[in-house]
């Protein structure tokens, strides 16, 4: 497993663990900005073949403002990605990228107190996802 990210198992498809999380992402004030389906990017330009993945670029835009104000090369982490992967037909991980590592990235308490906001919020995510039936 990585250390660099937070990570969830869903006992789901991928088709409603995606539809779960973007409830998720809602409730946690996150939007998507942006949205790469990484099975049929590959298939495209590679021909080759992998399980269903989709990379949601996740953002909080008052968040997102407060890093930039900090540190505007902050931008180059953001927004937040969220992967969500099958495994097979009823499991399908969920992993976020850990903001505590963009606070490594920006020597600054400003940083620090915006990824630790976004790490909370992101892991409440993560954890309503085992919660829902």
């Amino acid at each position: 497993m990585s250390t660099f990210t937070l990570t969830t198992t869903s006992n789901r498809s991928y088709v409603d663990t995606v539809e779960m999380v973007r409830r998720a992402l809602a409730d946690q004030g996150f939007g998507i900005l942006t949205e790469i389906d990484m099975s049929a990017t590959l298939k495209a330009k590679l021909d080759v073949d992998i399980p269903p993945q989709v990379i949601l670029g996740a953002c909080r835009p008052a968040l997102a403002h407060q890093a930039l104000l900090a540190d505007p090369s902050i931008a180059a982490v953001l927004p937040c990605n969220v992967v969500v992967r099958a495994v097979d037909a009823e499991t399908t991980v969920v992993e976020v990228f850990d903001p505590d590592f963009m606070a490594d990235l920006a020597d600054s308490d400003a940083v620090r107190a915006v990824a630790a906001d976004a790490r909370e919020r992101l892991t409440n995510m993560l954890e309503s996802l085992s919660k829902e039936a």
